[in-house]
């Protein structure tokens, strides 16, 4: 894969923000409240900004046959994501805490920066648009199913107020911008960008912070935790894998591969959010998150290099 090294880079320079984020917590430059003013900083500012200027492309004729594919594969992967999942955390000898948690970071992956990056990687901005399409059911998904996995522990649940949420509410003014024929206007759409670009370097920050306050014990102990490893398979091989049944419905290359290779991603570090707002397992969400961002190194390149021989031989 001639673009490894860039995907690489990218990946690298990720792990450095949350091995800072680790280092400022240990110097209590980040004090204790620091994890909870991210959080709330993240959801409810920069993570909207981020889902809306992403939205904010051109949807034209020429690509509706595109646009269907596209929405096909998401709702097909999502659907089996969240059926695999369920099933998963009934057989899992989890933590009450844990099983949501385990349940989160198998149905979504990182489909925001990391998804974006490697879509760029690949086919520059034909890339981004195929993603930003291949996202939508997933926004909604995260924002409605996802809250109400880590809510319904702590208090009964309110629909209606998880319409009003931020992250469901940026998601349907993204999806309106995404219809309409015109653009926001070009000062708002560079704040909401600028805004929306702080979203992953405060997320890794937050994830090396919550390992700094760890007990290594105990850290050890969930290293060695096989579900954790079982997740992390799943999430970066099995359900990509999935997707291969669309290869012989004549999908054009370059859409299959951005559906393969997203649904591939490492969990998604809103996971730690959730689990962080809702007092489920922080730190359980964080390794599960940095362990799969880890291993992603590996696995993408590989389910690329599969994608191509499959297309290159049948």
């Amino acid at each position: 894969m001639s673009s490894a090294g860039a995907f690489l880079q990218e990946m690298l320079g990720l792990y450095g923000i949350a091995f800072l984020g680790f280092i400022v917590r240990k110097k209590n430059i980040l004090n204790e409240h620091a994890n909870d003013v991210l959080t709330q900083l993240i959801l409810y500012i920069t993570l909207p900004a981020l889902i809306i200027c992403s939205l904010d492309i051109t949807f034209s004729a020429y690509i509706i046959k595109d646009f269907l594919w596209l929405m096909s594969m998401s709702i097909y992967i999502l659907v089996l994501s969240c059926f695999l999942a369920i099933w998963m955390k009934k057989r899992a000898a989890l933590e009450q805490k844990q099983k949501n948690v385990y349940e989160g970071l198998i149905i979504f992956g990182n489909q925001g920066f990391i998804g974006y990056a490697v879509s760029s990687i690949i086919l520059g901005e034909q890339g981004i648009i195929y993603l930003t399409i291949f996202n939508l059911c997933y926004l909604i998904l995260i924002w409605t199913y996802g809250l109400f996995l880590f809510s319904e522990s702590k208090h009964k649940f309110n629909w209606k107020q998880t319409f009003c949420h931020s992250g469901i509410f940026s998601t349907f003014i993204g999806i309106i911008l995404f219809l309409l024929p015109f653009h926001l206007p070009v000062m708002v759409s560079n704040m909401m960008e600028s805004i929306g670009n702080m979203t992953i370097p405060l997320s890794m920050l937050l994830i090396g912070s919550l390992i700094a306050k760890v007990n290594y014990n105990e850290l050890f102990l969930l290293i060695k935790n096989t579900h954790l490893w079982k997740m992390a398979f799943v999430r970066l091989l099995f359900i990509p894998f999935l997707l291969l049944p669309f290869t012989f419905l004549n999908v054009p290359f370059s859409l299959l591969i951005i559906a393969i290779l997203v649904s591939g991603m490492p969990a998604a570090p809103t996971i730690i959010l959730f689990s962080q707002k809702y007092n489920a397992d922080t730190l359980f969400a964080s390794l599960g998150v940095l362990i799969t961002t880890l291993l992603c190194i590996f696995t993408i390149p590989f389910l690329y290099l599969i994608l191509s021989i499959i297309y290159n031989h049948f």
